[in-house]
C-alpha cells in the first residue's frame, strides 16, 4: 500500500521513518542496559544510599576521568527508558549551585545483586554474544530446507549441545544462574498460588535445574516429598535434604511418579510433537494419584486480544527467542488446548501470574 496523497503523505512518511528507525536502533537500548548491568550502576547507587551525580558514579565505578561525558550520555538514555530517575539538588560544591543526580527506579532495582529479586543474570544471558551473533545467519536459515533452529543453522550444533559440552562451561553456569534468577521471582507468585500445591504429598519438578523453585515450594510445604528431575550432568553434584532430592534422567523416556509434576519454563523449549511426548510422560507419572493428580505448568500464554501492546510485544519476542534458539514456541490458548488434549488430559485452567507468565493446571 502506498502513502496517502491528500496532504498527509509527507507527515506519514516522517512518522513511518521514526517508527522504522526506532526499531532498527532498539538494540542500542538493550546494549546500554547490558553496560549498566556489567558496570554495576544500580549496585553503586544502592550502596551509596542516596541519588548520585555523574562524577560520584564515575568515582564509585572507578571509571577513567575521560569517560564522564560518556557515562552522562548512557545515563541520559537509560533514564529516558525508565531505568533511572533524574532530579536536581543543591551542589556539594556549595556556592548556591545545583547538580543533576540519578536515583534507582523499580526496573533498575532488579539489577541489584544483593537482592533476591536480582535479574542481572537474565540480562547477561539474553544478551550474550551467542544469542546475538546467530542473527547474522538469518537469511541463510530462511532459505534452508532443514528443520533447524537459527542457532543450529548458524553454529553447526544445537544450543543444548553447545551448553552441555562441559559441565564446567561458563555458558552453562550463566544459563543456570539466569534460570535461578527467574525462579526466585516465582517466590512472590508462590504466595498467590500456594493453594495449587496444598494437599499434595509429592511433587516432581521436571527440568528443575539446581532446585531454586523446588526449594521455595519445599519451604512452604516441608512435609511434601519434592524431587528435582533433570539431566544427570546437571544434578549429579547437588545435595538434597530429607524431603528434597535430586534425580537424573531423561524426561522424554520417563518421569518419576508423584502426586503432581511441575514444568516451569520447559514446554516452550520444544515443538508440539516433543511437548506432547513430555506431557504424556507427565500423565503417566501422576497416574497413581488417579483424578487427584495434576500437572502444573508455568509458561507464557499469548493473548493478543486481552493483553496490552507492551505485554504482547514481550510475549511475541519470547516466542521468537524460543524459535530461533531452540525451535521451541510460546503458545496462545488455542495452541495450549490442542497440546493438552493431544496428550490425553481431560481438562485444564489458565491463570496469569508473575506479570507475564501463566499458571496452567492439567487434570487427567
Amino acid at each position: 500500500m502506498g502513502f496517502c496523497s491528500n496532504g498527509r503523505e509527507e507527515s506519514e512518511i516522517y512518522h513511518a521513518q521514526i517508527h522504522l528507525y526506532k526499531h532498527v536502533y532498539n538494540f542500542v537500548s538493550s546494549m546500554a542496559l547490558k553496560c549498566a548491568m556489567e558496570l554495576g550502576i544500580a549496585d553503586a547507587i544502592h550502596g551509596h544510599g542516596e541519588p548520585m551525580s555523574i562524577s560520584e558514579l564515575a568515582s564509585a565505578l572507578k571509571l577513567h576521568p575521560s569517560k564522564l561525558s560518556v557515562l552522562h550520555r548512557f545515563m541520559r538514555l537509560l533514564t529516558h527508558n525508565g531505568f533511572f530517575a533524574k532530579t536536581t539538588v543543591a551542589s556539594h560544591e556549595g556556592a548556591g549551585g545545583e547538580e543533576t543526580v540519578y536515583d534507582l527506579t523499580p526496573p533498575s532495582k532488579l539489577l541489584i545483586r544483593s537482592k533476591s529479586t536480582c535479574l542481572a543474570p537474565i540480562v547477561k544471558g539474553a544478551l550474550h554474544s551467542s544469542s546475538i551473533d546467530m542473527w547474522h545467519s538469518s537469511n541463510k536459515w530462511f532459505t534452508e530446507d532443514k528443520e533447524l533452529s537459527l542457532y543450529e543453522s548458524a553454529n553447526g550444533e544445537s544450543f543444548w549441545e553447545f551448553l552441555n559440552k562441559t559441565t564446567e562451561s561458563d555458558t552453562l553456569n550463566m544459563f543456570h544462574e539466569a534460570m535461578a534468577a527467574d525462579s526466585r521471582m516465582f517466590k512472590m507468585a508462590l504466595e498467590e498460588c500456594k493453594h495449587v500445591f496444598e494437599g499434595l504429598g509429592s511433587l516432581v519438578d521436571v527440568g528443575g535445574g539446581t532446585g531454586a523453585v523446588t526449594s521455595l515450594i519445599n519451604e512452604l510445604f516441608p512435609h511434601m516429598k519434592c524431587t528435582v528431575f533433570d539431566q544427570p550432568q546437571v544434578v549429579s553434584n547437588l545435595t538434597g535434604s530429607e524431603n528434597l532430592n535430586f534425580v537424573g534422567g531423561d524426561m522424554f523416556k520417563s518421569i518419576p511418579s508423584a502426586d503432581a509434576v511441575l514444568l516451569k519454563w520447559v514446554l516452550h523449549d520444544w515443538n508440539d510433537e516433543l511437548a506432547v511426548k513430555i506431557l504424556k510422560n507427565c500423565k503417566d507419572a501422576i497416574s497413581g494419584k488417579g483424578k487427584e493428580g495434576k500437572v502444573i505448568i508455568v509458561d507464557i500464554a499469548i493473548d493478543e486480544a486481552s493483553d496490552d501492546s507492551e505485554l504482547t510485544e514481550l510475549k511475541l519476542n519470547y516466542d521468537l527467542v524460543m524459535l530461533t534458539m531452540l525451535n521451541g514456541k510460546e503458545r496462545d490458548r488455542n495452541e495450549w488446548e490442542k497440546l493438552i488434549y493431544d496428550a490425553g488430559f481431560s481438562g485444564y485452567d489458565i491463570t496469569p501470574i508473575c506479570g507475564f507468565k501463566s499458571l496452567i493446571q492439567l487434570y487427567p
